[in-house]
């Protein structure tokens, strides 16, 4: 670990203690979803604060995640919805889901979240089909080569005012090289591109550095 990642841990873990500090529901997230081998890929405790903010300031009632994994971030999601408040999200792996449902329901929110297993861009036309938007906020963390379809479904399901945020986009810097030879950093710059010429979205990206190393969230405001 170079001494930049253990200055930006140590700064992390304490933010965190002070300000999202872990309970029982999002240690045994955590713990279960390592035990059933998933990647530890989780959004860290201060990201998924945030993420629970950005729902509460807005006001949202009806979230869409693409991509669970284990559920520690659908938890900070659906923590910060109203009573009436729904979240739906979409996962590739039945393992995956199988362990996200547990953890969601432990926590208490398996009356509030519906977890749908299959390809996303499988599942995301059945919501549109059965009216299961708008959505007031969505959160994308799944693979990064399908970031440029995520985001256009997102703005399908979407109403002016929606927040889209879409994680893991800085890559370690790699999405600033042109021509990469990795997926993941091609389908995150077609989804700049395409964001950067769509009308009805108002964007910015920020660089994060913490004990998920250096990467980038990206927060995209649906204007229109």
């Amino acid at each position: 670990m170079s001494n930049d990642q253990d200055r930006w841990t140590t700064v992390d873990h304490y933010l965190t203690d002070l300000l999202a500090p872990a309970d029982e529901a999002l240690t045994a997230a955590l713990a279960d979803s390592s035990a059933a081998g998933l990647p530890e890929i989780a959004v860290a405790p201060n990201q998924g604060k945030l993420l629970h903010l950005l729902v509460a300031a807005q006001g949202a009632k009806n979230v869409l995640e693409i991509g669970t994994l284990g559920g520690y971030s659908t938890i900070w999601l659906a923590r910060a919805l109203p009573a009436d408040g729904r979240l739906v999200t979409l996962e590739y792996s039945p393992a995956h889901a199988d362990v996200a449902r547990a953890n969601i329901a432990r926590a208490g929110l398996d009356k509030v979240v519906e977890v749908r297993t299959g390809a996303a861009l499988d599942t995301l036309p059945l919501l549109e089909q059965e009216g299961a938007g708008p959505f007031d906020f969505v959160f994308v963390d799944a693979d990064k080569v399908n970031n440029p379809h995520y985001v256009s479904w997102a703005l399908k399901l979407s109403r002016p005012g929606t927040l889209i945020v879409v994680d893991n986009v800085v890559r370690g810097g790699r999405v600033a090289t042109p021509n990469p030879d990795d997926p993941a950093v091609t389908g995150t710059r077609e989804m700049f591109e395409l964001i950067a010429r769509e009308p009805r979205l108002d964007a910015t990206a920020v660089q994060t550095v913490g004990t998920k190393g250096y990467d980038g969230l990206l927060l995209a405001r649906v204007v229109s």
